[in-house]
């Protein structure tokens, strides 16, 4: 097994954050990781999600959404061909800092028989994640008109 974990602390509500999180058709306006996502936010459901790793090729995944709590948590699921071979949990958690904003944990566990072939390419994963948070901070705190 493998974990990583990046943290961001958003001058923005909780309820502004999960907007924005899950507002897929957005993805492309300020997500530099996930540039194209679509479905729908319930477990369950399956997105479609294409990534542009900074490190890595383009990749179009299909996780299927595992928890879907507003303004709390949003997880899925995603495996290579079949489980046990590379499983993916990623997660984004919201905590409310008393009013004063919001942090945002998002990480991932890895695990499966191939995670030790696929080592240098969870690590370089780490970069992607803190892009995407600092975007989201960015979009998540500029003034709506």
């Amino acid at each position: 097994m493998r974990q990583i974990a990046t943290m961001v602390d958003i001058a923005a509500t909780p309820a502004r954050v999960w907007e924005v999180l899950t507002d897929l058709p957005r993805y492309p306006d300020w997500n530099p990781f996930i540039r194209e996502a679509s479905g729908e936010i319930a477990p369950g459901a399956r997105l479609r999600l294409r990534m542009f790793p900074v490190h890595g090729r383009t990749a179009t995944l299909r996780p299927r959404i595992r928890t879907a709590v507003p303004q709390r948590e949003l997880t899925w699921t995603e495996r290579l061909v079949l489980p046990g071979l590379f499983d993916g949990l990623h997660r984004f958690v919201l905590t409310d800092l008393d009013g004063g904003g919001t942090r945002v944990v998002q990480d991932e566990k890895f695990t499966g028989l191939l995670v030790p072939a696929f080592a240098r390419t969870v690590a370089r994963a780490t970069e992607d994640f803190d892009a995407l948070n600092r975007a989201l901070r960015k979009r998540c705190e500029r003034v709506r008109v």
